[in-house]
């Protein structure tokens, strides 16, 4: 009997994995590292299919054709969106062409997934909103992965119901020559922490170094300070968030761990731990299992690229715009957040 029950599991498994197919087709423009490492593999798992590769020059568009059999590598762009059978197109360029080809994309009415940052400044989100609304793109989807990370997802489900004092979130990275610090890299912490707190307001900014940069900031219920760094190392890069709330912490480390320390009671506003010594307890809600390599215990998952890509897919597949925790109207404090960092 046990055993019928274990192949039952599996064969429905297996069955809801086969019936969760694409009809439509897609186009991805851009073909960097990130892409490779982080995108085009949830693609290749969930079987997205894709008709066109979009690049930069016709050598690297023969060269993408001989990689990718099948897919049609091209290096214009009205190609792609001038095809009525392409229903997504998936934008993860140079940080600075994202504005340009997203506002290309939005013209053509096609569903657009537009990698982080997807413009530079508020009044270039604005402008895509417009844009969005005036051509009618039903879906419309900002890669900002965090927010669909699982231990994101549930910690923001249990910060709804606690009572919050407040938080530190440290971003520690190397070096980043090769692009702008603040768009490209900054604005992960800048957005979980509005994302997870709501609307922000600077009380404190200082530069101590180029590329380090420390933070307070006023949220509504809530004070936190941030740690925003490129002063560290890449092979020991931290990200790391601690929340204080009045009934215990909450510990965030790299998108994998999540833990909860509940707090000793206390009597007429004395410590009763120090009188009763009673052991810590900490919760683990969340944890990466290092042990199986199924997908939902790959860095992909964790780190919330696959469901970002699922979304979006099953946004544009089946108009289940519930699941999109990214579109560009929900972007507006971010992005209100980072243009006040950069006048100051």
């Amino acid at each position: 009997m046990i055993q019928l029950l274990i192949n039952r599991y599996k064969q429905l498994r297996a069955y809801r994995y086969l019936s969760d197919r694409c009809t439509g087709q897609y186009a991805f423009v851009g073909i960097g590292q990130h892409s490779l490492t982080n995108l085009y593999p949830v693609l290749h798992h969930m079987q997205v299919p894709l008709k066109y590769i979009c690049c930069t020059s016709e050598e690297k568009a023969r060269r993408i054709g001989l990689k990718f059999p099948g897919v049609k590598a091209t290096a214009a762009l009205d190609e792609v969106l001038n095809d009525d059978g392409v229903k997504g197109v998936f934008v993860a360029a140079a940080p600075p062409a994202h504005f340009s080809i997203a506002s290309q994309v939005l013209h053509s009415g096609k569903c657009l997934f537009i990698e982080k940052p997807p413009c530079a400044t508020l009044q270039e989100l604005q402008a895509l909103i417009d844009k969005q609304r005036l051509y009618g793109s039903p879906v419309v989807e900002a890669g900002l992965q965090k927010r669909y990370a699982p231990c994101i997802r549930l910690l923001k489900k249990r910060l709804a119901k606690e009572r919050l004092i407040s938080y530190d979130l440290h971003y520690l990275t190397g070096p980043y020559p090769e692009g702008d610090t603040l768009s490209d890299l900054y604005i992960h912490p800048l957005d979980l922490a509005v994302y997870l707190f709501g609307e922000a307001r600077v009380l404190a900014c200082r530069e101590v170094q180029q590329g380090c940069v420390l933070l307070m900031l006023e949220h509504s219920g809530i004070t936190g300070t941030l740690e925003l760094s490129t002063g560290y190392t890449w092979t020991d890069a931290q990200e790391t968030l601690k929340v204080n709330t009045q009934a215990g912490v909450y510990r965030l480390r790299q998108m994998e761990e999540l833990t909860y320390t509940p707090k000793q009671p206390s009597a007429f506003g004395i410590p009763l731990e120090k009188v009763f010594p009673r052991p810590r307890t900490v919760e683990y809600l969340y944890n990466r299992n290092n042990f199986t390599p199924a997908p939902a215990n790959n860095q992909v998952y964790t780190q919330g690229y696959y469901d970002e890509i699922a979304a979006f897919v099953h946004a544009t597949e089946k108009g289940a715009l519930h699941r999109n925790l990214s579109d560009l109207h929900s972007l507006q404090d971010t992005y209100k957040l980072a243009d006040s960092i950069k006048l100051r």
